[in-house]
């Protein structure tokens, strides 16, 4: 008799950490996996009433998921179209993780393709779907979800030794600013840099300074303020190039 308990009790916890295996271990999502979860959260909680949106996947640090659309004023009212699902690949999450952040979209998708008026974008109305679906099911749907100590995905993670395209700016009152620039819209910026009378001097390099791997990739003018003695130094190690 208590073989056999023990047998059970260990039968139990065994089981308790393979489900446990399972439910957060970590993985990546595609477009497939939103589809297959979309379809089935829809049939569960929502009544089938939500038509298939456009899906993609980004690679966001801010945003672990965003629902979009678009309007148009229709005889005199505003109509919603063009829903679309964006999950961030950015950082590795369990599937439950996933899972929560695609029924947060899918209440977002709700309230727009219903026409429900809410306080704000997270007010009364989400609010309360949230908590029901949280209640009910044993979901952990939050309002905000921080990324605070989220491991980083590998395949997210910049290159320290890539060539990256860095703009150098030297201001007429003596600030200087570095930034890490997108190739395709360099000359876009270039021609708009001769526009700007405040830029005493403005420079194009090529680097594969690690230091640069953590500057965002901008497309406008935007950079990183710096001392004129780390300015200095990056500037006479880089390859200098023009257009």
């Amino acid at each position: 008799m208590k073989n056999g308990l023990r047998r059970c009790i260990a039968s139990a916890r065994f089981f308790i950490l393979y489900s446990s295996f399972f439910i957060y271990k970590i993985m990546q999502v595609d477009i497939k996996w939103m589809e297959t979860w979309f379809d089935r959260f829809n049939h569960d909680y929502f009544d089938g009433g939500l038509p298939r949106p456009r899906f993609a996947l980004s690679k966001s640090r801010t945003r672990l998921g965003s629902m979009a659309c678009k309007r148009r004023l229709k005889m005199g009212r505003i109509q919603y179209y063009d829903y679309s699902i964006h999950i961030s690949n950015y950082y590795d999450q369990s599937e439950r993780q996933f899972q929560n952040v695609m029924l947060h979209e899918m209440i977002h998708y709700s309230i727009a393709y219903m026409g429900l008026k809410d306080t704000s974008s997270h007010g009364v109305v989400f609010r309360g779907m949230m908590d029901s679906l949280n209640r009910k099911y044993g979901w952990d749907i939050t309002v905000m979800s921080s990324t605070r100590n989220v491991k980083v995905s590998e395949d997210m993670k910049p290159d320290p030794n890539k060539e990256r395209l860095v703009l150098a700016l030297e201001m007429a009152d003596g600030k200087r600013y570095l930034s890490v620039v997108n190739p395709h819209f360099a000359r876009r910026l270039n021609a708009e840099l001769k526009r700007v009378p405040q830029i005493k001097k403005a420079s194009w390099h090529i680097s594969t300074d690690a230091c640069f791997a953590h500057y965002p990739v901008v497309r406008s003018m935007r950079g990183r303020r710096v001392e004129r003695d780390v300015y200095d130094e990056k500037v006479r190690e880089m390859k200098q190039i023009t257009f």
